[in-house]
């Protein structure tokens, strides 16, 4: 098997990376950390603008670019690589659920804003137990009218403290399993709801805990059927995720050999000594690895591969394995200043081990994948 992207996919990465490089230095992260939703709207409207990133992946008749997920992919890639503090994958993540659950007015009412970039969505589905499976939402939603009520809480939303649009799923009272959930539209300035930012460990990934307390929601597509398309939602966070980590790997990788290769010791540079070579050829092999697991998964989603499900959690699994190994490497190639506050690797290190977990961890995500595969 080959596996290449094309030259309009690489001359996009190429003028993202380039853009990035230009207004998302470390210097620019860590002072977007330090506020209070840990991005500045203006700022990520004028970097969404420039090469329309939350139009990508939404259809040209709902005002997007009509593009693949590996076009989604890429940015989410090279948004890891540079560490960028902004609310895309949350709000990609929410569009890929209206697309998927939503009805076609639904989506025509809600996805031109989005891709226009005058909406921040996300997806709340977890609760307070850490798991984004289906059948473990206990928040519900009861018929008020014409619309509906939400009652209960979301925990580990990604930007939900700053989000526009809240995507919620919810079950009908008395419902248990995957029975009985549906998806609904809340406006984030509703009657009731109350957001709250969660201390994280990563300051560049805002999570927020949300309580609803007969917040007036929208019903998004067919009530009760919201287990499927939001399966597979969740099966398109875990290979964007992939792709997000395996491109902080790389960087970290890069940085690490830089610096093996600057940093004299005994008359020579570090990267000359043997165990170095060795410690940089695990990272390299471990990193490529997991980049070609990620691209796999992406082009699986595209092609809408019957396997799709089971490579987006290898995918996942393997990434999240190969990003903090490549992180912890990488503190200790920089000696004891990869400890320090003024190095940047801890930044990276900090997105590995959050990332590790968001969306279900390693084993969560191997045990869908053999799950899959001995069916």
């Amino acid at each position: 098997m080959k596996f290449s992207f094309s030259a309009e996919q690489d001359e996009f990465r190429g003028n993202l990376r380039r853009l990035l490089a230009e207004r998302m230095p470390t210097k620019e992260v860590r002072r977007l950390m330090e506020t209070a939703t840990g991005w500045e709207r203006e700022g990520w409207r004028q970097l969404d603008i420039a090469l329309g990133l939350s139009a990508i992946a939404i259809p040209e008749e709902h005002g997007g670019y009509g593009f693949g997920f590996a076009e989604l992919c890429i940015v989410l890639e090279e948004f890891g690589r540079a560490l960028v503090p902004a609310p895309f994958l949350a709000t990609a993540l929410a569009a890929r659920a209206i697309l998927h659950g939503g009805s076609e007015a639904d989506r025509a009412s809600l996805l031109p804003a989005i891709a226009a970039g005058d909406t921040i969505a996300t997806l709340a589905s977890a609760e307070d137990a850490g798991t984004w499976a289906a059948a473990a939402t206990s928040l519900t939603a009861t018929q008020s009218g014409d619309g509906f009520r939400l009652d209960g809480h979301k925990s580990f939303v990604i930007d939900g403290a700053a989000a526009d649009l809240i995507l919620v799923l919810a079950r009908a009272p008395g419902s248990t399993g995957e029975d009985g959930l549906s998806l609904f539209a809340a406006d984030a300035t509703a009657p009731g709801l109350t957001r709250t930012n969660l201390p994280v460990m990563d300051p560049t990934r805002r999570l927020a805990r949300l309580t609803f307390t007969a917040v007036p929601a929208r019903l998004l597509g067919t009530a009760g059927e919201a287990a499927a398309p939001y399966r597979r939602t969740m099966m398109e966070a875990a290979a964007a995720l992939a792709n997000e980590m395996v491109g902080g790997a790389e960087r970290l990788r890069e940085d690490a050999l830089a610096y093996a290769m600057m940093r004299m010791q005994f008359g020579r540079t570090i990267a000359s000594f043997q165990s170095m070579k060795h410690k940089q050829a695990d990272m390299l092999l471990e990193v490529e690895l997991a980049k070609s697991a990620a691209y796999y998964a992406a082009a699986a989603i595209d092609e809408g591969d019957e396997d799709a499900e089971a490579v987006a959690s290898l995918a996942k699994a393997g990434a999240a394995d190969a990003y903090l190994q490549t992180a912890i490497h990488a503190i200790q190639i920089h000696g004891g200043i990869g400890f320090t506050w003024d190095n940047d690797t801890h930044l990276w290190f900090k997105r590995a081990k959050s990332s590790e977990v968001l969306f279900g961890d390693g084993q969560h995500h191997r045990e869908i994948m053999m799950r899959n595969w001995a069916a």
